[in-house]
């Protein structure tokens, strides 16, 4: 009990910040539903509880699970059982991950349905899986990491040219969906797994950077079924926003909807455990049941999170946009608030905790994880008021954010150590979590409707791209300023 006090305690100091900061909003300048109002509230507290839960559970099975699966793929000492249990993984976890099934519909209504949502996550999920079973192999032949994705980013901003302009922002925004808030800490507790069987200072090196090449795989997924397809723009039809009436009838309904998105995205990754540990671990009960509890608190605290973002934020978010883009001072307003909210959302994301945990831990405190949330919460900042801009200024496209900003974050990663180029791209992933897929997302594409020039499809989309490059470039400058640290202490030392 101790512990998941601990927990809530951690999580209030996250979650409460962004509560003020929308309560400040609301009474200062802005008109909202008292039903409204109090539904936020309510949502702000299951966040708080579900995420102290869901922490509590993948500390006590999820990573656990991750952990003895990477150790035991590493063992196999067979290149092609490390790449073909690589690429079963992520597929697996991909594939049942449900903000790629979401986003799925979404694709496939842009295309005017010429192919279905169950293709479009086949494809995305063996992109997942092919370069999972690279990041796999990197790891166990010291491959450079910075290299890496230098070859497969190159590509990436290559492909921009050949891709329709409106899929730019669907490939990047598949690629948050795809690593959501179950999927990245298997992951991560997977890298973590089979970098440690190469001895404490090679494993440090290489435990981090699986979240950033699974993140890669959903972009070159998308972008090669749009040079397939041939599809120029983008047809389907806007969303139209209709508040839910009632205070509970949206958790109510919530409950259902995302107890069902919960149990899916854990089955594939709960059944493959029971079977490996039939075959291979054979854990001993008392070392079984934390584990099966931990799913089950996993379970139940990704429920209670999910339902309270999405019964709610999002409804709130989405007025606050539509408000806030018919003031007078939305040119100044817009970006500033698109900044502040930033800095305090990503900080409720849950696989934040989870990686700047493990950042702390694997480095021995060397790296803390105080200074991981703080560059990734003024990162996000960033890309929040970027793509504010964006939307308020006509011209101004996504390509031309991204673009210099990948390029420079891509010529920092062969300046920079390998363990921060690794923290790096697994920021970006972790930071384009739920909380900013529903949260901030649904601030944009309130903008968007309300402004003339702006519509949801086109402009509403593609803040997701932008949250997930930022925090990698501001983890490179962190690295960057360590490295010049460490250079200059050692200089020092070796004159004395």
């Amino acid at each position: 009990m101790n512990i998941l006090f601990k927990k809530f305690k951690e999580v209030s100091a996250s979650v409460l910040p962004i509560t003020g900061l929308v309560f400040i909003m609301t009474l200062a300048f802005l008109s909202v539903e008292r039903e409204l109002f109090i539904r936020f509230f309510i949502g702000a507290f299951l966040i708080i509880i579900g995420l102290g839960i869901f922490l509590l559970g993948t500390e006590l099975g999820v990573s656990q699970i991750g952990g003895l699966m990477g150790r035991e793929i590493a063992n196999s000492n067979s290149p092609y059982t490390v790449f073909f249990a690589g690429f079963g993984l992520g597929f697996l976890v991909s594939v049942a991950e449900p903000d790629l099934l979401i986003l799925a519909d979404q694709v496939s209504l842009a295309m005017n349905q010429m192919i279905s949502p169950a293709v479009i996550v086949i494809v995305v999920s063996l992109g997942v899986g092919l370069i999972m079973a690279y990041g796999f192999l990197r790891i166990l032949y010291s491959i450079s990491i910075s290299k890496s994705f230098i070859i497969i980013y190159g590509c990436i901003l290559v492909g921009l040219i050949f891709v329709a302009e409106p899929f730019h922002s669907i490939a990047f925004d598949a690629s948050g969906a795809t690593t959501g808030a179950m999927t990245t800490p298997f992951i991560l507790a997977m890298g973590l797994g089979v970098s440690m069987l190469k001895g404490h200072a090679a494993g440090e090196k290489d435990s981090f950077g699986l979240v950033g090449f699974a993140s890669c795989g959903p972009i070159i997924a998308i972008m090669i079924l749009n040079v397939v397809l041939g599809v120029k723009e983008i047809h389907g039809p806007e969303e139209v926003f209709q508040p839910e009436g009632g205070i509970l009838a949206p958790f109510l309904q919530a409950f259902g909807n995302m107890g069902k998105e919960a149990l899916t995205a854990l089955f594939p990754i709960f059944m493959v455990f029971l079977v490996m540990n039939h075959l291979r671990f054979k854990l001993h009960k008392r070392n079984l049941r934390p584990i099966l509890a931990g799913m089950l608190y996993t379970f139940l605290g990704l429920v209670l999170f999910l339902v309270g973002v999405h019964a709610g934020f999002m409804d709130l978010a989405r007025i606050m946009g539509q408000q806030l883009a018919t003031m007078d001072s939305k040119n100044i307003l817009l970006p500033v608030l698109g900044f502040i909210l930033g800095m305090v959302v990503v900080l409720a994301e849950p696989a934040v905790y989870v990686l700047s945990n493990q950042v702390e831990e694997v480095t021995s405190g060397s790296i803390p994880r105080k200074l991981i949330l703080a560059a990734l919460s003024i990162g996000v900042a960033f890309a929040v008021s970027l793509s504010m801009i964006r939307i308020l200024i006509e011209p101004l496209k996504l390509w031309m954010i991204l673009v210099p900003g990948f390029i420079f974050a891509l010529v920092l990663s062969r300046k920079v150590p390998d363990l921060f180029v690794g923290i790096a791209f697994d920021s970006g992933g972790v930071a384009s979590g739920p909380m900013t897929a529903t949260f901030i997302l649904a601030l944009a594409q309130g903008v968007a409707e309300t402004l003339p020039h702006a519509n949801v499809l086109n402009d509403g989309f593609g803040i997701i791209a932008t949250v997930a490059m930022t925090p990698i470039i501001m983890i490179m400058l962190v690295g960057y300023i360590y490295e010049k640290k460490s250079q200059k202490e050692g200089i020092h030392d070796s004159s004395i």
